[in-house]
């Protein structure tokens, strides 16, 4: 029996790096999955290959800055397990990059809209669902960037981010009562497709691996278990946290 035996997830952003990492460990250890993101092929590939190691799981591919496809999800999960129990609101992407005054009005927006308002309106249709329920866990990816460190050219990646704080400790504020716990998740560099568009060269990886007191890179996979905490019952008395998992990017000087 895994620890999410019987539990109903959502995971968004779920066709590469954490978010896959994520879905096929949460699958493991038992939990039915609703999988989306915006590349169908590979949302189907990932639900096949879970179903072919026994376990249950199906794609609703979108744009989540459309609130019909996060309150897609939640209808999915209920219809086809019945309920909701965690949420790991995980999609997001760089946006453009450049110094602050160079940032395009819509650039700011068009990042701003894909990752902290997304997550909001999954968020939106998640919670009532899991008050139905008795309660659940809403875990969101936010980042060390813009929470205890600023990497020049990230402004409006850095603002979206650290938003994503501030609606975790509201909405565990608001919902705690209910049995509905949120955290938000900050990850350090990890070796993603994302990560590696930071990080382009193996100059430049070297440079962010050294950042860190752990000196490399996280792989998804040690991301995902972090999440996993926070999805479990392990954690059932954390809400509101932010929590670094960031190799100690955040804390290093040398």
């Amino acid at each position: 029996m895994g620890v999410l035996s019987n539990k109903v997830a959502i995971i968004t952003g779920a066709s590469s790096g954490i978010g896959e990492a994520t879905a096929r460990l949460f699958a493991r250890e038992g939990a039915k999955l609703v999988v989306t993101a915006r590349r169908a092929p590979e949302l189907a590939a990932l639900v096949d290959e879970i179903e072919r190691e026994g376990g249950e799981a199906v794609a609703v591919p979108g744009d989540l800055r459309d609130e019909a496809v996060g309150r897609a999800l939640v209808e999915t999960a209920i219809a086809r397990f019945g309920g909701l129990d965690i949420a790991f609101n995980n999609a997001g992407a760089l946006g453009e990059m450049a110094p602050a005054p160079e940032i395009s009005a819509e650039g700011w927006r068009a990042t701003l809209d894909t990752n902290l308002t997304s997550a909001f309106l999954c968020a939106k249709h998640q919670i009532p669902a899991m008050v139905a329920r008795g309660g659940g866990s809403i875990i969101f990816t936010s980042s060390f960037v813009g929470h205890t460190v600023g990497f020049p050219g990230m402004a409006a990646y850095g603002a979206s981010k650290a938003g994503m704080v501030g609606l975790t400790q509201v909405i565990a504020a608001e919902f705690g009562v209910q049995g509905v716990r949120a955290n938000a998740i900050l990850p350090g560099g990890t070796d993603t497709a994302a990560g590696r568009e930071v990080a382009s060269t193996p100059e430049a990886r070297a440079f962010i691996a050294g950042l860190n007191a752990l000196k490399r890179l996280a792989e998804p996979e040690e991301i995902a278990r972090a999440v996993l905490y926070l999805a479990s019952d392990a954690s059932s008395f954390m809400t509101g946290a932010a929590m670094l998992v960031d190799g100690g990017v955040s804390i290093t000087r040398t």
